[in-house]
């Protein structure tokens, strides 16, 4: 059965249960005592206000609507949250013994910069470069692309890049977290969340310009059809150059959504289509730059090259509030993503020659998910000791299907003018043809038991089951079947109302060897490959507290992140005998900080200090001691907003330190640089305008090995609320 039917019979059934439980749901309200239907009337009342006044900065996160700001609001960006749904179990972020950040991304897209690896970037523990294919984020040490990274609580799997334009909100929960989210590199977890339909009434639409004809235009309506039905509509569609030449990006973004509520039911339907055409920008590495002794700005994509990004995501999110003690969440999603690429990248240069002998490749790729994470959420007592438990049942069925060919060493005159480099013609056949297929399952169960009232541990174990097979070109196919069991523990201390200390233990698993991206060797005999996870292992303590009257938090922790079990071939012949290469290791500090600190004067900021390092390599001894590829060992962002009404301004610094690459065993260096950010806003209903700097002072430099920062930028956005 192909996963486009599957899902619309689920769909179908998730319509039926909607209904029948509806009925039940309603029957029980006519029951139950009048006040109880009061307060629930009001809590429901409650839901359908509008925004809070300006002078409210503190959110809070129901069970399945939030309450929050307008995207015109002059706070938007300085608001600390009380929950976040990465969690999965509706505790307080007090309660839950890791770090957690909440980024509303408004803030962010004033600048700019819409894609996640930019939005991210600066935030304490999180490396945020740039790789065509896909985000090249960095927790904690280790990458987040393969594993990782969510949408509303569902892998976001395949190689892609997405439009936020539709992104409310980043949530990231820090190290490793298996109990909640099965196979994962380690580092943490990133959710991003949509905006969907709710049940405040509010329409907005946008444009903005700024440099290098870098433009766009966005629509927002959400629609209280009655007090059981809404409906909303967000796009955008952008369109932009570029600093460096020959490279530029289109892009298109369309997303409806439908919210159904009856007594104590709710049901959110979702569809988001995401569209881009890129000339790509995947140029040679600094260091090239500096032998050639050319610009960063110069650009060597060839005439023809291009890249395709295609997007489309279906969800059911469906839950029940049973009673005042338990709800029940399901959570069904069936994604589509595709990249196809035909293009030129990297190189070497030749001083001899004075030839840049670049790569070539063409790609065809097709990714396609089906999801389904049931979650259900209750509390009560046994004796004195209060519980809070999570219960989660996920299933997976994901497919990949790369065609590729490459070429090396394609040269060309650097120094010749751009648009004059010919291509292969015809373009050569594909030189690899794989199809991957896996599928999983995972049980798992979390508690937080209340000792007393001020202390609480948390407990947790969930136990995954995933069968991974690949074909290749030549039809040869291997697969495996296993399973891992993944446990957690935690304390958390509440030293008074304002103050909690917490020290937990994580472990995380990678399936087969730590294949990131679904593949498995093709030719392997599954008696004798690599077939043992690679493991994470995390201690981390911290503090979470509130200061000025809950008007400003921070979160300070401190972690022993190891990376093990990681596997090579120790005689390159012999494929039947593996072996464990050793230990990389992350440790660091992190602090975080929110919120109002006068009543015009907001901040938010964050500072990492970080030692990720190989620890024992014994396939190769001389990378011992090596910082992982592209890790700062410090780095952090502090922004700080002055908003008399309705002018507003705020100005902020990025800080990225020192960081390492390795070609051809050869270290280079990134050297550390420092952006400062500047806006100007003015904010008075219906409208609201910004006039925003990026990199005030037009620092030179890197964000990765192999692509530099922007040179200043400006942005101008206007939006209209009705």
């Amino acid at each position: 059965m192909n996963s486009s039917l599957l899902f619309s019979r689920l769909s179908g059934v998730t319509l039926a249960v909607l209904a029948l439980m509806a009925a039940s749901a309603q029957a029980q309200q006519a029951q139950r005592a009048e006040p109880a239907g009061k307060a629930r009337a009001a809590a429901q009342a409650a839901l359908t206000e509008n925004e809070p006044a300006e002078d409210e900065y503190e959110a809070t996160m129901p069970t399945v609507y939030v309450t929050g700001t307008s995207e015109n609001s002059v706070t938007k960006g300085y608001i600390g949250y009380d929950q976040a749904e990465v969690t999965r179990n509706q505790l307080t972020i007090k309660e839950t013994p890791q770090a957690v950040d909440v980024l509303d991304i408004q803030k962010n897209k004033n600048y700019g910069t819409n894609d996640l690896s930019s939005i991210l970037e600066g935030n304490a523990g999180i490396d945020a470069t740039y790789d065509m294919r896909g985000e090249s984020i960095k927790i904690r040490g280790f990458s987040a692309d393969a594993s990782d990274i969510y949408r509303d609580g569902i892998r976001e799997s395949g190689q892609v890049r997405r439009s936020t334009a539709n992104i409310e909100r980043v949530e990231i929960l820090k190290g490793p977290s298996s109990v909640l989210y099965g196979r994962s590199s380690g580092g943490g977890v990133i959710n991003m969340v949509s905006k969907f339909a709710n049940f405040t009434q509010r329409r907005t639409v946008g444009l903005a310009y700024g440099s290098w004809a870098n433009r766009s235009a966005t629509v927002d309506i959400n629609q209280v059809i009655n007090p059981n039905v809404a409906v909303r509509l967000t796009g955008e569609a952008s369109e932009a150059n570029s600093f460096r030449s020959t490279v530029n990006t289109r892009g298109r973004m369309l997303s409806p959504s439908v919210t159904v509520r009856a007594g104590n039911l709710s049901w959110t339907g979702q569809y988001t289509w995401d569209s881009a055409r890129r000339v790509p920008d995947r140029n040679p590495d600094r260091h090239v730059y500096e032998q050639m002794g050319l610009s960063w700005r110069r650009g060597f994509a060839r005439p023809g090259d291009f890249v395709k990004d295609d997007l489309s995501v279906l969800r059911s999110d469906l839950a029940w509030a049973i009673n005042g003690s338990w709800d029940l969440r399901w959570q069904l999603a069936h994604r589509s993503a595709s990249q196809d690429f035909d293009h030129y990248f990297g190189g070497t240069y030749d001083a001899a020659t004075r030839l840049l002998g670049q790569n070539y490749a063409w790609q065809e790729t097709a990714n396609k998910t089906l999801s389904s994470a049931l979650t259900l959420n209750g509390r009560f007592a046994t004796g004195a000791i209060e519980h809070k438990l999570t219960a989660g049942l996920d299933w997976s069925r994901e497919k990949r299907d790369p065609l590729l060919s490459t070429r090396r060493d394609q040269p060309i005159n650097p120094f010749a003018a751009p648009g004059t480099w010919g291509r292969l013609n015809p373009r050569p056949a594909a030189t690899l043809d794989n199809h991957h297929r896996a599928h999983s399952s995972g049980l798992f169960v979390q508690d937080l038991i209340s000792l007393r009232p001020d202390v609480k541990v948390l407990v947790g174990g969930r136990h995954d089951r995933y069968k991974f097979r690949s074909t290749n070109i030549r039809k040869q196919s291997s697969g495996y079947d296993g399973s891992t069991f993944s446990p957690n523990v935690g304390v958390v201390w509440d030293i008074n109302a304002d103050h909690t200390v917490y020290a937990a233990w994580n472990r995380s698993f990678a399936p087969y060897g730590g294949n990131g991206y679904l593949t498995v060797d093709a030719t392997a005999n599954p008696a004798t490959f690599n077939t043992d996870p690679e493991q994470s292992r995390q201690i981390e303590v911290g503090v979470k507290s509130d200061w000025l009257d809950r008007k400003l938090s921070t979160t300070l922790s401190l972690y022993n992140l190891e990376h093990t079990n990681i596997r090579y071939r120790p005689a390159p012949n012999d494929l039947t005998r593996w072996a464990v290469r050793g230990k990389e290791r992350s440790r660091g500090v992190e602090l975080n900080v929110m919120g109002r600190v006068h009543p015009q004067w907001f901040v938010r900021g964050s500072l990492g200090l970080m030692s990720a390092k190989i620890v024992e390599n014994r396939q190769n001894r001389a990378e011992e001691g090596r910082y992982l590829t592209n890790t700062a060992r410090v780095n952090g962002n502090l922004f700080v907003r002055y908003a008399p009404r309705p002018w507003f301004a705020e100005a902020g610094l990025t800080h990225i330190g020192k960081r390492y690459y390795y070609d051809k065993n050869e270290e280079h260096g990134l050297p550390a640089f420092t952006r400062l950010d500047a806006l100007l806003g003015y904010s008075a209903a219906p409208w609201n305008f910004t006039l925003a700097l990026q990199n005030v002072t037009n620092k030179k430099y890197w964000r990765s090995n192999a692509m530099p920062g922007s040179p200043r930028a400006v942005m101008l956005k206007a939006s209209y609320e009705f």
